[in-house]
């Protein structure tokens, strides 16, 4: 018999905003006693949704449970900044350009789109939460600039297109005048993370998956041919299990001391009314992500996607032991007050509606764990900090890898090296926090 106790459970401060500014969702699904199934997914975010649905389009008969500890959207995919990029987005990097096959990663992330885009036709998902409007590296100075110099050259040596965008283009885009220029491509889907996870969550209870909520799973057992799950209230067994847990699968005992707990913080505005609007100027809806991945993201939505919002997201902190506290997501608020500001002197001295953490899980050679990890047991974790995409890949391959399926997802997170040992946590949470602070400093202006 094998038994994992799962160390820690999730815990992120802080609302996820996406979620509260979208009307109340129905009363939860509540998880009492013992459950049977073929399949069970542990975590209900990009990964864990997008594996269900996969697992119900090759086995259609299928029992399928997807256990998560939250509410749908409260966790990490609700908290999200909504990019999913088709394009290299290396965060390690200077530029985003990716150390790897560019063309091969460029194709799996059209392809994650492409499964996204028919899960919106198939499960009404309103397209206001799955928009492909592009996005932009803005860019605010001279060097900043040269970063999406050298990054559209290298977009044209793969066949992709890239528009430079001048001062005016950016000011008429944003109604910001920070911004030197940017560099737009067209390929970047927009989301609305809690609505679009929302409506992922819907469509699979509409197909007969069973979707339960608030069910932190604090032991992971197998015994005979069967893995049992154990929440506070209750249990599943099934066959197979699959871990869609992102950096939490350290918390039930694998790849220990080899990923990178991550944390980034975001601030959001409230409503902005007519008036306000009026003295912001640009367009209604806008994404923004900096020239230098250390830089600060920033995004402007419509009444369509919860409400005229901007969002500011920088600033990022390790944290070994997967926590961080209401005391550093207030210290993150002021510095993200300062960019705004920044940013919008119209606006400046608005008072952020919510401010809040997400969890990212990093690898040191930037690697991805899908892969069989037990007899029955299979993984889509360790995202990079590209949860959308890269998330919805790793749940379609472990989806079919626990169907006994081979595909080009399966081939291609299938052969990456296992992930770099770290080095010792307090030297990690030191020397990586101190590369960080150096990082952002050198993006300060970006």
């Amino acid at each position: 018999m094998t038994i994992r106790s799962v160390k820690t459970l999730p815990k992120l401060p802080g609302p996820a905003a996406w979620n509260a500014i979208l009307p109340p969702q129905p009363p939860s699904e509540p998880l009492f006693g013992p459950h049977k199934a073929d399949v069970m997914v542990i975590g209900g975010g990009f990964a864990g949704l997008s594996a269900a649905r996969r697992l119900k389009q090759l086995e259609p008969n299928a029992k399928v449970v997807v256990l998560e500890a939250t509410r749908i959207a409260d966790g990490s995919a609700g908290r999200n900044s909504g990019f999913m990029i088709d394009l290299p987005h290396e965060l390690t990097s200077d530029d985003y350009a990716g150390a790897g096959d560019d063309r091969v990663m460029i194709a799996l992330n059209r392809q994650a789109q492409a499964f996204g885009r028919t899960a919106v036709e198939e499960y009404n998902i309103d397209p206001n939460y799955f928009d492909q409007v592009g996005k932009v590296n803005g860019a605010v100075s001279a060097a900043a600039h040269a970063h999406n110099e050298t990054y559209a050259r290298h977009l044209t040596t793969l066949g992709e297109t890239s528009e430079m965008l001048d001062h005016q283009e950016m000011h008429d885009l944003t109604g910001s005048k920070h911004y030197r220029s940017g560099l737009y491509t067209a390929g970047t889907v927009m989301l609305q993370p809690a609505g679009y996870i929302r409506g992922l969550a819907q469509g699979l209870r509409n197909q007969g998956v069973a979707v339960f909520e608030n069910a932190p799973v604090t032991q992971l057992s197998r015994e005979g041919a069967s893995w049992t799950a154990k929440t506070t209230n209750g249990s599943v067994s099934a066959e197979r299990a699959i871990l869609t847990v992102n950096g939490h699968l350290e918390s039930f005992g694998f790849e220990s001391g080899r990923l990178m707990q991550l944390f980034l913080f975001a601030v959001m505005t409230p409503e902005l009314d007519t008036e306000t609007c009026a003295r912001l100027g640009g367009t209604s809806r806008w994404g923004i992500t900096p020239s230098d991945p250390m830089g600060t993201t920033m995004r402007r939505i419509d009444t369509g996607q919860g409400g005229n919002r901007i969002i500011t997201r920088t600033c990022a902190v390790v944290a070994p032991n997967a926590r961080i506290y209401a005391s550093q997501v207030a210290r993150a608020g002021k510095v993200m007050q300062r960019k705004f500001d920044a940013r919008f002197p119209q606006l400046a001295g608005i008072k952020m509606a919510h401010a809040w953490a997400g969890h990212l899980c990093l690898s040191l050679n930037g690697v991805s764990v899908m892969r069989k990890l037990d007899t029955g047991l299979y993984s889509g974790c360790v995202q990079n900090g590209l949860g959308t995409a890269r998330g919805t890949l790793t749940g379609i391959g472990a989806a079919e890898l626990a169907c006994g399926v081979q595909s080009n997802i399966t081939e291609h997170f299938g052969a990456e090296a296992a992930p770099k040992r770290l080095p010792p946590s307090p030297l990690q949470r030191i020397g990586a926090n101190a590369l960080i602070k150096y990082k952002e400093w050198r993006a300060s202006n970006d």
